[in-house]
This record gives C-alpha cells, sequence and structure tokens, in this order.
C-alpha cells in the first residue's frame, strides 16, 4: 500500500487532501465527519475583522433601541459588550478539542493593529498553524504595488513576532512578481503558501440591471493557474506549497504534487459530493501512486517541477508558444 504522509509548515501530515477554508468548518459535526473521510487537516473559517466590526455594530444598535427604557430595567444589565472575537476563538477551542488532525486557523483583518492580536488569540486557543488571507482590494489610485507589499510584509513580520506556531500565506495570483514577494515572504517567517485564494467576483444581471453576488462552482481546470506557479516556485523555497482552486480528483492531487506541491486544499467538491469523496480522492491517489510504482509521496514530488532555468518549454510565458505550435 502506497505511504501517503507528507508535511506542510512543517506540520506532519497522514495524507495531502486538507480541507481549506470555507463555511464547512462552521460546525464541530462537520469538522469531525472530514476528519472521519480522511481529512490529513482542516484550515477553519477565517476570522474577518469585517464580520466582528459589522456584528458589534448591530449589537450596539440593538442595545440602542433601549435607550428609554426606565434606569432601574436597564442596571440590571450595566456593563452589556459585544463578545468581539472571543465567540471565535471558543468556538475554536471547541473544535480542537473534538478532534486529532491538525487544525490551522485563517485570520484577515483590514486594520494593521488586530493582526498580531488576532493571531495570538488563536494561537491559545490551541490551533497548530495560522494562515494569514491577505487579500483587500485597494480603491485608492496613489497606492503603488510597492505600498501594497510592504503593508503585507510588515503585517507578516508582526504576526511572526507574536507568535510561534507555523504561519501560512494564502496568496493571489496578482503580484507584480509572484517569485520575488513569495522569497521576501519566506524570509519574513513565512512557512508555508496557498495557491492561490478564491476570491469573490461580483456579477451584474443585465434584465434586472443589478449587481449580485455569485457563486462558481470549479473544477480541476480551476488548478491551472496554481499549477503554474507551483511548479516555478518549488524548488527555489523551503517552505511548503499548499494547491488550491479546482482540486477535484485523486488525479489532480497527483498533479500537484508532481508540480512540488506538498499538500492540496479542496473545499469545492467536498460541498457538491459531501466529505465521503475524502476517502474516494485518497483511493485514487494511491492506486495512481501504485500504478506508477510509488512507494511515498517523495519518489515523486516535483518530478515535473521546473528546475532547468533554460528549459524553454517549461513553465515560462513560452508555452504558450509551444501550444500554439501544436495546433499546426
Amino acid at each position: 500500500m502506497s505511504d501517503l504522509r507528507t508535511s506542510y509548515m512543517g506540520i506532519p501530515l497522514k495524507n495531502p487532501i486538507i480541507v481549506g477554508s470555507s463555511p464547512l468548518s462552521t460546525r464541530v459535526d462537520n469538522i469531525k465527519a472530514m476528519e472521519a473521510a480522511g481529512a490529513a487537516a482542516v484550515v477553519l473559517k477565517s476570522l474577518f475583522e469585517e464580520q466582528v466590526r459589522i456584528d458589534a455594530e448591530a449589537f450596539e444598535h440593538d442595545l440602542a433601541e433601549h435607550d428609554e427604557t426606565s434606569a432601574e430595567a436597564t442596571s440590571m444589565f450595566p456593563h452589556l459588550e459585544h463578545a468581539g472575537t472571543r465567540t471565535h476563538v471558543y468556538w475554536v477551542s471547541e473544535a480542537r478539542k473534538a478532534v486529532k488532525i491538525p487544525l490551522i486557523a485563517s485570520i484577515n483583518c483590514v486594520t494593521k493593529i488586530h493582526w498580531a492580536e488576532y493571531a495570538k488569540a488563536l494561537e491559545g486557543a490551541g490551533v497548530d498553524g495560522l494562515e494569514l488571507n491577505l487579500y483587500s482590494p485597494v480603491n485608492d489610485l496613489s497606492v503603488t504595488a510597492s505600498d501594497i507589499e510592504s503593508r503585507e510584509l510588515d503585517i507578516m513580520n508582526e504576526v511572526r513576532n507574536a507568535v510561534r506556531i507555523p504561519i501560512g500565506v494564502k496568496l493571489h495570483p496578482f503580484y507584480t512578481n509572484l517569485l520575488n514577494i513569495v522569497s521576501r515572504f519566506e524570509e519574513a517567517g513565512a512557512d508555508g503558501f496557498v495557491m492561490f485564494n478564491r476570491l469573490f467576483q461580483p456579477d451584474i444581471d443585465v434584465d434586472a440591471e443589478v449587481k449580485k453576488a455569485r457563486y462558481l462552482e470549479t473544477d480541476s481546470r480551476d488548478s491551472l493557474l496554481s499549477l503554474r506557479w507551483i511548479a516555478l516556485l518549488a524548488n527555489r523555497l523551503r517552505a511548503g506549497i499548499a494547491a488550491s482552486s479546482g482540486i477535484s480528483s485523486g488525479r489532480d492531487v497527483a498533479k500537484m504534487l508532481l508540480a512540488g506541491a506538498r499538500a492540496t486544499q479542496v473545499v469545492g467538491v467536498i460541498i457538491r459530493e459531501k466529505p465521503a469523496v475524502i476517502t474516494k480522492m485518497l483511493a485514487d491517489l494511491g492506486a495512481w501512486m501504485d500504478t506508477h510504482g510509488y512507494k511515498n509521496i517523495e519518489d515523486f514530488r516535483g518530478k515535473l517541477a521546473r528546475i532547468n532555468p533554460n528549459d524553454a518549454w517549461g513553465f515560462s510565458t513560452s508555452q504558450y508558444v509551444e501550444g500554439l505550435l501544436g495546433l499546426g
């Protein structure tokens, strides 16, 4: 039988399938079901500062509705305040008690001062690692790429100084030079990278002439962007890479491992087919390894990563030319 063990961010994993951050992990019974199906780890739903703010404002609004209540009644609850992050941290601690597999917390903040605060609180809840969900849209024409990267690196440094647990950075593909910023994150202490974050994309209903939110299901084709950049980076980093977006089968997992990933993050296929699909993906990965004579993941991980920088037909932009030539 094939040995599926690997590691990511220095965390030992029984196999390369991690359940990515999503509403799937908002219930402890779901996390237990994913563990039972074979998931090696779960990234918990992100703690969003914006959501904490919205909830706090709604709480204050509800309290204000009772401002005219008699003094005798209001004195019964003189120090009510919104729980802030405490509810999320408590839920994380309960999830930690319920399962044995590694749990990775995820955070996204809009103000710089809260990143380290949230990170320390979640470390205290017992998580095995932390994922920084750094993407934040910029709507100011005067902000440069250098400004954005400097701010994100400052956040990385502050969180690294605040916690001892491993830290992963969930990247988007829109940096000017992805190779450069990843190397700088690693220098600042990142232990892993997720490629790539699945970003919200607004849509327009042309009949009603209104904006609308739209969830687009992923499939294996959505993994190709991640595949390319993982292959370009895999042999240049000490940190581990987790592939994300469109990982839908055991063969998809094998593909990402061949490119150099240490693990994969899976969400969409679990939403569609329930946690039992994890068991099937692992069986398919094991069968593929047996067919190709691989006893463990390190026998083939990174086999097809770009090693020779002069390889014109590798994962560089000239691959487009090869594709065109192949159409002739």
